[in-house]
């Protein structure tokens, strides 16, 4: 159960801190005092999501803290499988900037908002005005049938099984195509593959051509130029080269070296220079030996980078594209090739998905019929007891193709009075009877949810004297097996709390401030009093506040 709740920076609340017990907790106050303040602010902590605005203005952030007591071990062991100590108490933790970031705590530990949600599914369950809302909406009324026939399990299964379902008819359409298109893409992708594999292109080929024609297209300049250094070096003809002329100088020095050191440092290195341009000389007249040039090998080449181009602007920005392009064509062909087995075996996955589903379908809809038989009973005595004697509740089944839930289709009818034909909620309710058919979904989905917390945010609208009163006592009943929490205008409904806060807003220095306030029996006189007479609070609304008190005894 909630134990506590403490606010700081949130809306007009500057600082409040809420202590909650066992049994009926109901909050009243004044219009726009600021109650659905505390529903946000729980809602918050709930990790559901929240906006920048609820930050208190001129502030840089809005905390929120709540503490859980007895949260039972279901929700002690989700907590635990996040990855978080709990035992049998729980501290959540959230805090909102002015700038819209958020920062949740479990149990002192950073968790997300997400990972709140999943664990706060076992702690509370809030019904607000949009809850009634989604009652006229026949399309969740299934919903509250699968939830109270407890058939979570068994829909999720299914549920996967109808997807897969759905992959398969996407899938068998596409294998499916229009033949004439097919044949047309097979003759393309014939042409592509064999236009590819003709080529037996290789990694790395062309650069290795450009290379090579390059060297052809300047063969004769390079031939040119080697053969005349090398004719500079060794001479032609009858001329010497360079060669020669460093001979007869190396030994012009020959008879001198001996009479002086630096005449024979020179020759030395004048013979150093000779034999280094024999070495230059031999390894020129190699190459010229060794260079094969072939001029007529130069049309091949630039006939086979053409065909490079023209694939590549075709099927790719380079060979290994256009190799990976083939490749591609190659298994798409493939698959057309042997599209008729696959769609022979699409088809038999399909006809045995579909007969699965329907077995599954009957299952959970034999169900549903059970499970609305008990609802309905149950829902009628509930709606008696909320002051609604002549009330005849419905839930009309029908079966329809196969969908996402099954094969049903769920809507409640209802007719408020003997004698009248049930009808659809959306056309007969009144905001009274909605209120009190809303009351009754939660009361009996409550027995199968093992919620500890119930919130109820102004189930008594559209509903006063005996019927409220009647609310009261409903309240109260189901307060002995959980907490329940109520935000109520109604006086009859108030006089049934086992713990009165009252919330009350105020003016100081140009702000305004919200305070929240635990009534002893006096004030808890006074503040009911206030709510059947407004401001004028008289003698005998002061007397018909005790006595409702004491009734509710």
């Amino acid at each position: 159960m909630l134990s506590e709740l403490n606010i700081e920076n949130v809306a007009v609340i500057e600082r409040a801190a809420v202590t909650f017990d066992e049994g009926l907790n109901v909050l009243t106050g004044e219009t726009g005092a600021g109650k659905s303040i505390l529903i946000d602010s729980i809602n918050a902590i709930l990790g559901n999501r929240t906006t920048r605005e609820i930050v208190r203005t001129g502030e840089e952030r809005a905390v929120i803290w709540a503490a859980f007591e007895q949260v039972g071990e279901r929700v002690a062991a989700s907590v635990r499988e996040k990855g978080y100590e709990c035992e049998d108490s729980l501290i959540l933790h959230r805090e909102i900037t002015a700038d819209g970031k958020s920062q949740c705590r479990i149990n002192g530990r950073p968790a997300t908002a997400a990972t709140v949600r999943e664990i706060c599914e076992g702690l509370i369950n809030i019904h607000g005005q949009h809850d009634s809302q989604d009652l006229l909406n026949p399309d969740k009324h299934i919903d509250i049938i699968d939830a109270y026939a407890e058939l979570e399990g068994e829909l999720a299964e299914y549920g996967s099984r109808y997807s897969r379902l759905l992959a398969l008819k996407r899938e068998i359409e596409g294998v499916n195509t229009d033949e004439e298109l097919k044949a047309r893409r097979v003759e393309l992708l014939t042409h592509e593959i064999d236009e590819i594999e003709k080529a037996s292109l290789k990694e790395g080929e062309e650069e290795e051509l450009s290379s090579l024609r390059n060297l052809i297209r300047n063969s004769e300049k390079m031939i040119a130029g080697v053969s005349a250094a090398r004719a500079l070096l060794s001479g032609e003809g009858d001329e010497g080269g360079a060669l020669v002329s460093l001979f007869e100088a190396s030994r012009s020095l020959g008879d001198i070296r001996g009479a002086d050191s630096e005449i024979n440092a020179l020759g030395e290195k004048l013979d150093e220079l000779y034999y280094q341009l024999c070495d230059v000389s031999s390894e020129l007249g190699a190459w010229l030996e060794s260079f094969d040039y072939d001029p007529s090998r130069l049309e091949a080449i630039e006939e086979r980078l053409d065909l490079i181009y023209k694939l590549k602007s075709k099927y790719g920005g380079s060979i290994s594209e256009v190799l990976s392009y083939g490749e591609s064509a190659a298994r798409e062909l493939s698959e057309i090739n042997s599209a008729e087995e696959r769609l022979l075996s699409l088809k038999q996955e399909s006809a045995d998905l579909l007969k699965e589903l329907r077995e599954r379908a009957g299952a959970i809809e034999a169900k549903r019929l059970e499970a609305i038989k008990s609802f309905e009973g149950r829902i009628k005595e509930e709606l008696e007891f909320l002051n609604m004697p002549g009330v005849s509740f419905i839930g009309a089944c029908e079966t329809g193709k196969l969908n996402r839930k099954g094969r049903n289709t769920v809507e409640f009818l209802v007719s408020a009075n003997e004698g009248e034909p049930p009808k659809p909620l959306a056309r007969i309710a009144s905001g009274g009877e909605l209120s009190r058919i809303m009351l009754s979904v939660k009361n009996v989905l409550a027995e199968k949810d093992g919620i500890g917390t119930l919130i109820f945010d102004e189930i008594d609208t559209g509903v006063s004297g005996e019927s409220a009163g009647r609310i009261g006592r409903k309240l109260k009943e189901s307060s002995r097996s959980r907490q329940t929490i109520c935000v109520t205008h109604s006086a009859q409904i108030a006089a049934f709390a086992d713990v009165h806060l009252k919330i009350e807003k105020s003016v100081h220095d140009g702000r305004t401030f919200t305070q929240v306030s635990r009534l002893a029996h006096e004030e808890r006189v006074g503040e009911l009093a206030r709510i059947i007479s407004g401001d004028n609070i008289s003698g005998i609304s002061l007397q018909n506040a005790e006595e409702m008190l004491e009734r509710s005894k």
